[in-house]
């Protein structure tokens, strides 16, 4: 009996955590129903407040109104305040949810939350908040200054300032939420500083707050130690390596490919000079993974690239990060998991060390779900939408991996089809989170009672 309520008190500790988000997502969208929040001073129809709030939250950036147009200074604001949460969640608010709602962190759950994080001790959760928010901070700060040697000159102080702030912190959270219209960065995709401003947020944000640990870490033995050329990346956890060595593979080879099959189209990249074709490619490949930044309209790239998106799209960020998808990591443990099979070996390797069975079984079921969410998503849509496939395919998977990309659609959707993207938005920010920490609680839970062992049997595969 005892061991019953432990677990349902762990579990509902995962529901804390689903809860809260989802009571932020309520009260953002109360907010911006209300008149204040509205440029016209009018109620805003309420699918649409609450459509707002859940990519605002969920660090999307899907819109169903003009951010710019819409929303007043208030409303704006709200919207700022809901990307901010949204982006640090996943470490920082959840965490804060539980801490504020006084809820009492056993040592199960300090040792939960210790694995989940890559933390040495199982004390210090309010030093995490602080640490993460200063990091986070940090970026957006000196992302802001660099935004305003563009946007003031062209813009003035007040408005510049503004428009610096909120884009930094939209970029850096990687929601791709923005002030200038309604054709996001487009107008700045010549500009050098503004591309590569916003690339670096994105990827910083996205790439995750444990690879920051991490590095910082590892950086600061090395110069103590001396032991600096060669050695930095071979001291990185298996989890970073997997992060980073899968963030720059998708980056370089989104970057190419995205570069050869548009080379030629007039609609795109076709009529610049080859370094902004670069750029652009490179843009479209880093934002495509959860930013939703976009300097070129979606709908004008060809099939080829449109799989391409698809595919980055998917594969997202990295976990405790900003960034949505089924994350780097979980790419990477299956791409290994293949590799171990085809080789013949018995266990899963990576770099030098062996990858636990549970950690695949994770990673397979909460890639296994979120297709299955995408499937039925689509399947829904097609149905109650007059759009085609494609521009479905395109939303949903944006949706879920919480990029923020559309071929245009978002506007015109009907009612039932936004309330079924804020569904899958949600999903896709909260889905692996949750995911994830249930099955560490299971799987602890059944190594403590479950001790028997069954018979072994074989399916045949292939």
């Amino acid at each position: 009996m005892r061991e019953k309520k432990e677990g349902q008190r762990r579990i509902s500790s995962v529901q804390i955590i689903v809860f809260g988000f989802l009571m932020v997502i309520i009260a953002g969208a109360i907010l911006l129903w209300l008149p204040i929040s509205s440029a016209d001073r009018t109620f805003t129809p309420p699918i649409d407040a609450l459509f707002t709030a859940t990519t605002s939250v969920c660090v999307t950036g899907l819109t169903t109104v003009t951010t710019a147009a819409h929303w007043s200074m208030f409303g704006k604001a709200v919207i700022l305040a809901l990307i901010q949460l949204g982006g640090l969640g996943v470490v920082c608010v959840g965490i804060g949810v539980m801490i504020i709602m006084k809820k009492r962190i056993t040592m199960r759950e300090r040792l939960l939350i210790q694995t989940a994080y890559n933390l040495d001790n199982i004390d210090g959760m309010v030093r995490v908040i602080k640490n993460v928010s200063l990091g986070a901070f940090t970026a957006e700060a000196l992302g802001a200054v660099f935004y305003a040697l563009v946007f003031v000159p062209d813009y003035g102080w007040i408005k510049g300032i503004w428009y610096s702030i909120f884009h930094s912190v939209s970029a850096f959270c990687n929601a791709g939420i923005d002030l200038l219209g309604d054709s996001s960065l487009c107008m700045y995709r010549d500009n050098i500083l503004i591309n590569v401003v916003t690339m670096t947020l994105i990827v910083t944000g996205g790439i995750g707050f444990i690879v920051w640990w991490d590095i910082k870490k590892t950086a600061g033995n090395s110069i103590r130690t001396g032991r600096w050329r060669g050695q930095l990346f071979k001291r990185l956890s298996v989890h970073s390596k997997a992060a980073v060595i899968t963030t720059l593979i998708c980056i370089i080879a989104g970057t190419g490919l995205i570069f050869l099959f548009e080379f030629n189209n007039q609609d795109t990249i076709g009529s610049m000079n080859v370094g902004n074709k670069l750029m652009c490619s490179a843009f479209e490949a880093v934002t495509t993974r959860t930013a939703g930044f976009a300097s070129i309209p979606q709908e004008l790239f060809r099939d080829t690239t449109y799989i391409v998106l698809l595919i980055l799209m998917l594969i997202g960020g990295s976990p405790m990060g900003t960034a949505g998808g089924f994350k780097t990591t979980t790419l990477a443990l299956i791409f290994f998991s293949v590799k171990s099979t085809v080789k013949g070996k018995k266990d899963t390797e990576a770099f030098g060390r062996k990858i636990g069975g549970e950690n695949i079984k994770t990673a397979l079921a909460v890639l296994s779900i979120i297709f299955a969410i995408v499937f039925a998503a689509i399947v829904t849509l097609t149905a109650i939408e007059p759009f085609g496939l494609k521009d479905i395919a395109f939303e949903t998977i944006s949706a879920m991996s919480t990029s923020g990309l559309t071929r245009g659609i978002t506007p015109m959707l009907s009612s039932a089809g936004k309330a079924i993207i804020c569904i899958v938005m949600f999903a896709g920010r909260i889905g692996p989170i949750s995911l994830v920490m249930a099955f560490n609680i299971r799987r602890k839970r059944e190594n403590m009672t479950n001790m028997r062992e069954l018979a072994e049997a074989r399916i045949l595969i292939g």
